[in-house]
């Protein structure tokens, strides 16, 4: 089990600055990260510092951190992300329509997959466990799957708390083995990172990757 080629080097602050921008890259590197997670705004620098490399994935967020903008704006923002040289969109998908019962959480997935694998990239969606009943995570995780999600991802890291053993387990009972699943919020050891690889998942998105690999 390669725990650092399973971590997204992550910095989300809303502070997050170039420098931090070069120091996230510059450990990803270092230390065999699978990649960084970075805001749309930061993706055109980091690609050009990362330039054609493929050590390092350049992952960015849509619809970022709450779900319910607009459709078209997530369309929009992802294809800027796109061109700007994003290798993986980390898309919140329409968690307010979801809990209203509509049909166009699928909708949104499948208009968002197109878009993305059209330019041959991976679409991650982020059902916000923290927010959800364990129907409702099966349900999410069962939406996500047919409409054509590479991987399903937990959370933001902006609700009030994040991955869960028992959530990441129930959604790997139910995803078949092409489609991954990405946990994310509140993973900080390196004990928390390999339970959740064990019970399913085969990305780990967080901020503290160094200390994950450094610590005991």
């Amino acid at each position: 089990m390669n725990l650092s080629s399973a971590i997204e080097h992550t910095n989300l602050s809303p502070q997050i600055t170039g420098r931090d921008v070069e120091k996230l890259i510059g450990e990803a590197i270092e230390h065999g990260f699978h990649g960084i997670c970075i805001p749309p705004f930061w993706v055109k620098k980091a690609r050009r510092d990362l330039g054609n490399t493929d050590s390092c994935a350049l992952v960015t967020v849509a619809g970022f951190p709450l779900g319910y903008h607009m459709t078209e704006t997530k369309m929009k923002d992802i294809g800027i992300a796109l061109e700007d040289g994003a290798d993986e969109i980390d898309l919140v998908w329409q968690i307010s329509a979801f809990k209203a019962g509509m049909i166009w959480p699928k909708i949104e997935l499948a208009k968002a997959g197109k878009l993305v694998h059209d330019a041959g990239r991976i679409l991650k969606v982020i059902i916000e466990t923290a927010y959800l009943d364990k129907e409702e995570i099966r349900n999410a995780t069962l939406i996500c799957r047919d409409a054509g999600a590479d991987f399903v991802k937990t959370s933001t890291g902006f609700a009030p708390s994040g991955a869960r053993l028992e959530d990441v387990r129930l959604m790997r009972e139910l995803l078949p083995d092409e489609v991954g699943i990405k946990a994310s919020g509140g993973i900080k050891t390196r004990e928390q990172a390999l339970a959740f690889m064990e019970a399913g998942a085969e990305r780990i998105g967080t901020s503290s990757g160094i200390q994950i690999i450094t610590g005991p």
